[in-house]
């Protein structure tokens, strides 16, 4: 249910100074002196810097707040990050992939306190070396390097009002003894993701609405354990464990539906309830030796990834009037869906550097994978004259990855510089299905290899003015649940329908960019999406290969491979201080231009097809192109020259543009905050979409006279108050994180 829902969320996410004690006054004063000078924003070769240790903004912050206000970085819907509005993004801690899962490093990313980082690299075009797929881009959060034994840590508290109350805590502690270090973290918390939604779908002379609530409860704990031992001067041995745990109970689904068709007005309610819980856990082995002074270093990992996630459903349909009275039951369905990922996977990446200012880089990965899908389903119609549909459905989905690359990276001058490289894969892969919907379905065989290119060139005109050039091509595997040919209901006449026949597509990356003082930017940047993976409406009366065809209009979420794309977009931002870093401002306004070129006519999985009232067969055809403007600003505002007190104004608007499913509304968020820093504790109050404009409301209309209408309200806007304190000796070496080599698995497992 909760998978139903937000999956169409997804889609539309297209858009420090510490505080030191009163005796160390002089000390302050001595920083500042430096850091007025320093950089906080530039552009180094293949990414952007953004310094935050020569920031105002961090102290008080979590991590996932300061990423929202690092440049080129948004988020619209709290959850996900984006890079100038359209990329999804990846992120790495000190260079290397976080070794969580998506859920998982979401809570962290928002339980972590943000004085520990030192700077973020923003990568919108990563090169070979990296484990990315589609247009995919990377945060690297480099942390401050502490230098001497001991303990320190950290625990935050907040507590969130919205619709409901929701309240996360998390505790932190990282300790050093010579050659040993050992880092761990514990979080979690609870809430209930709330929404209003409403969904309405019509033909010339049928239509179908339902309009309702959701409530998903959540609790959530998790945490991990990374332990760093040097063997010796030259060579590092860690072992990393990540574990996840979550488990919604009692997620409900009302909505009151209104049918009209040929023989007049029905009224329905769904009744849906839904318990799920899920478990995460990988381990991970790194070994890591330095093979000269230059920094040539071979980095070798193994890696084990378990996912589990556990799911039971019951959907009723009752029997309505005008007025909203709940009439007896008309139809029941069960849905029991386990899912079970295993992972097992290894990596190998030497680097050697030359005293020319040469670097090759080579490297190669392996992950095989089983995805065990054991559903069961059971339809009760309460009509004596129906009987029960039992649907069991054992689909398991075996995958071989095999990768190669290369790249060489030359510094030709000190104005010049140069990347190339590619990348080999190689995806081997079957599913097979025990008692599919369709014949086709019961083994599904697909072998496929890519070669995948890549340059950068970076040219320092002078010290204050940058231009560089990427391209990059890259693959988009289908999530491991969109494969599972499952049908998640919503009503009985809408649902999402996942489809095992996806394939992967292809995405072909450009981008220029030019930049001025380290402060000023323009990023243009050009994307091209070979059968792009989306979720696609068909809308009709359903008509099965036998010819046997619905009596109700029919509205269907499918995934599939959806044509082309093109995506084009122009960004123009600053980074900068004003009046002795009293005003820290972030700002960037672009425009971006999408081309949508897809078509669809028949379920991929089942075969059906969909008539009009006329008997006529539909097709959903989206061949519109669009136009937004995109503004962003972030805002740190010191209140008094000590630095104890901040206040901060963030601002987003996300023009309407042409998606997939239709029109996207023009979307926009007006965010506030106010913090006091007091020796090691920091209270902060956020208030978000002050003005409730973060609502998705999307309109379809097809030449054909099908409309489709999406009203989705997540309730964002919240208060949260915060309290974070930091404890322990702040000059100690962080342990090593640790890329998993499972890491590039994890994401296709939400």
């Amino acid at each position: 249910m909760k998978r139903i829902l937000l999956s169409i969320a997804v889609i539309f996410g297209t858009c420090a100074f510490a505080q030191e004690k009163k005796s160390d006054t002089a000390k302050t004063k001595n920083i500042e002196g430096v850091t007025i000078t320093k950089q906080v924003f530039k552009k180094q070769s293949d990414r952007f810097v953004y310094d935050v240790a020569a920031s105002p903004v961090a102290k008080g912050n979590t991590t996932f707040d300061l990423l929202k206000q690092t440049p080129l970085l948004s988020s619209t819907d709290d959850k996900t990050l984006k890079i100038a509005g359209k990329n999804n993004v990846l992120i790495y801690i000190n260079g290397r992939k976080s070794n969580m899962d998506a859920e998982s490093l979401a809570q962290f990313l928002k339980n972590t306190p943000a004085e520990n980082i030192q700077k973020i690299e923003v990568i919108t075009v990563p090169g070979s070396e990296f484990q990315v797929e589609s247009s995919d881009g990377i945060i690297n959060i480099v942390l401050k390097k502490k230098m001497s034994d001991g303990l320190n840590g950290n625990m935050r508290f907040s507590n969130t009002q919205s619709k409901y109350n929701a309240s996360q805590a998390s505790f932190s502690a990282n300790y050093r003894k010579d050659k040993l270090g050992i880092s761990a973290n514990l979080s979690g918390g609870e809430n209930i993701q709330a929404q209003t939604y409403t969904l309405r779908n019509s033909s010339d002379s049928a239509s179908n609405e339902s309009t309702g609530d959701i409530n998903d409860p959540n609790k959530n704990i998790g945490g991990y354990l990374n332990i760093d031992y040097q063997l010796n001067d030259n060579s590092n041995l860690a072992l990393s464990w990540n574990t996840w745990a979550n488990k919604s109970y009692n997620s409900t689904v009302s909505l009151f539906n209104t049918i009209i068709n040929k023989d007049g007005t029905n009224y329905t309610w769904s009744k849906n309830k839904e318990d799920s819980r899920s478990y995460n856990n990988s381990l991970n082995l790194n070994y890591e030796l330095k093979t000269d002074s230059l920094g040539s270093k071979l980095n070798v990992n193994a890696a084990y990834l378990n996912y589990k996630r556990f799911q039971f459903t019951d959907n009723i349909t009752y029997k309505s009037d005008i007025n909203r009275n709940l009439g007896a039951k008309s139809i029941q369905m069960f849905q029991d869906l386990p899912q079970i990922i295993n992972n097992f996977s290894g990596m190998v990446d030497y680097i050697q550097k030359f005293k020319n200012d040469l670097t090759i880089s080579v490297g190669g990965n392996y992950n095989k994978t089983k995805t065990d899908n054991d559903t069961k389903s059971d339809t009760y119609f309460i009509d004596p004259e129906k009987a029960p549909k039992l649907a069991p459905n054992h689909f398991i989905y075996d995958e071989n990855i095999y990768g190669f690359y290369v790249t060489a990276e030359k510094k030709f001058s000190d104005k010049f510089s140069g990347k190339i490289g590619a990348r080999y894969e190689i995806t081997n892969s079957l599913g097979t299905s025990d008692n599919p919907p369709t014949e086709t379905l019961k083994r599904i065989e697909r072998n496929y290899n890519n070669l995948l290119p890549y340059m950068s060139l970076n040219y320092a005109i002078n010290d204050k003015n940058n231009i560089s050039y990427s391209f990059s091509s890259r693959m988009k595997r289908p999530s491991f649940w969109e494969i599972n040919p499952v049908v998640n209901k919503l009503t009985d006449d809408n649902y999402t329908q996942n489809n095992p026949f996806v394939k992967a597509s292809s995405t072909y990356n450009q981008e220029l960019t030019y930049m001025y003082k380290n402060s000023y930017f323009v990023v243009l940047n050009h994307s091209y999406i070979k059968d792009a993976i989306t979720q696609v409406p068909l809308q009709g009366y359903p008509e099965k290969p036998n010819g046997e065809l619905g009596e109700n209009l029919a509205l269907r979420y499918i995934r599939t491979n959806f044509g082309d794309k093109q995506e084009m977009s122009a960004m123009v931002g600053i980074q900068k201080s004003f009046f002795k870093q009293y005003w820290t401002t972030n700002f960037s306004i672009g425009v971006q231009h999408n081309r949508n070129n897809g078509s669809l006519d028949m379920d991929p999985t089942t075969g059906d097809r969909f008539r009009n009232e006329k008997g006529e067969f539909v097709t959903y055809i989206n061949k519109t192109n669009s136009t937004s403007i995109l503004i962003q600003t972030n805002n740190t505002i010191r209140l008094d020259k000590a630095k104890t007190w901040f206040f901060g104004v963030n601002f987003f608007y996300i023009d309407k543009q042409q998606i997939e499913l239709g029109m996207l509304r023009g979307l926009s968020s007006l965010d506030l905050s106010i913090k006091k820093n007091w020796n090691d504790w920091t209270f902060a109050v956020n208030v978000n979409d002050v003005l409730r404009t973060n609502i998705v409301v999307i309109d379809d209309i097809q030449d054909n006279g099908n409309k489709n209408y999406i009203h989705q309200n997540q309730y964002p806007r919240s208060l949260t108050v915060s309290l974070t304190y930091n404890f322990g000796n702040k000059k100690l070496k962080k342990v090593r994180d640790i890329e998993g080599a499972s890491d590039s698995i994890k994401s296709r497992t939400k």
